[in-house]
């Protein structure tokens, strides 16, 4: 074989090298990039599945806790007033009662003096009649003692004619000494004074409880504030954190208001009965 020969199937097997040689490089090359595509898409997948918050999903959180928190509000501030109506309502009806307990009291007071009065007329009486009874004078002893049961059952009170009775059978001096018979001028005062003061602890009780109603309207204005924030920030995970926020604060918020009781004689479908 001759130089040109040798040398011309020499270049052809060059070629023939070079040629797979780019064809394998090729080859690598598609699959490379075959499974960097592979590796991101698989990326995006593993990406899309940890990650709840996204941009749509907050969008609606946002809305759905929004109007639950505006609900609320208007429940909390509902109901507040109303105990705050009772607040008002039994202030009144305490001022009213404590009122009526004094003249009462005043009334018993004239009472008793009254009856005080009669008994020491009825002292003088009884001294007369003793009088009478020592110079054995019939006429007199008769007047005086006609004069006496006329004079109590007309001037005395029943809580006195009680009390006669009582110191009549006890052997006594004064039918002031029976027990608490002084307090019996003053039970229908007491009776008062002491409805009073029932009515003013439940009036307070309602004022406590319409405090408690505003504190929880103060933490939903809170709320709705950091709801309607979320947007301001950029960064999705900032908004993710500012929405569990108030979500968390939300959630304690209405608790707290489940444990506060409700206004005394509350009836939801009263509203709405006819009338």
């Amino acid at each position: 074989m001759s130089d040109s020969a040798k040398i011309a199937a020499s270049e052809k097997s060059n070629e023939k090298e070079i040629k797979e040689a780019a064809e394998e490089a090729v080859k690598n090359d598609t699959e490379n990039n075959n499974a960097e595509e592979n590796e991101k898409e698989g990326d995006a997948k593993s990406t899309r599945k940890k990650t709840f918050f996204t941009e749509n999903r907050l969008e609606i959180l946002v809305a759905v806790f929004l109007g639950i928190t505006a609900l609320l509000t208007a429940w909390a501030t509902w109901i507040g007033s109303l105990h705050g109506g009772n607040q008002a309502t039994n202030y009144t009806r305490s001022n009213n009662l404590a009122s009526e307990g004094n003249s009462l009291y005043n009334a018993g007071m004239q009472k008793y003096l009254s009856d005080v009065m009669a008994w020491n007329t009825m002292m003088e009486y009884s001294f007369d009649l003793t009088v009478a009874e020592s110079e054995k004078d019939t006429v007199r002893i008769e007047m005086l003692n006609e004069k006496l049961e006329n004079y109590v059952q007309q001037n005395g009170t029943d809580i006195l004619q009680e009390g006669i009775q009582w110191m009549v059978a006890n052997e006594d001096v004064t039918p002031f000494h029976m027990p608490n018979i002084t307090d019996r001028y003053f039970t229908e005062a007491n009776d008062k004074l002491a409805e009073s003061r029932q009515v003013l602890e439940e009036g307070q009780k309602d004022n406590a409880k319409s405090d408690a109603y505003n504190l929880v309207n103060v933490i939903y204005s809170v709320v709705l504030f950091m709801l309607g924030i979320v947007g301001i920030f950029k960064k999705l995970p900032n908004r993710a954190v500012v929405l569990i926020i108030a979500v968390a604060a939300l959630i304690l918020a209405t608790v707290y208001m489940c444990t506060i009781p409700m206004p005394t004689g509350f009836d939801f479908g009263s509203f709405f009965a006819p009338k």
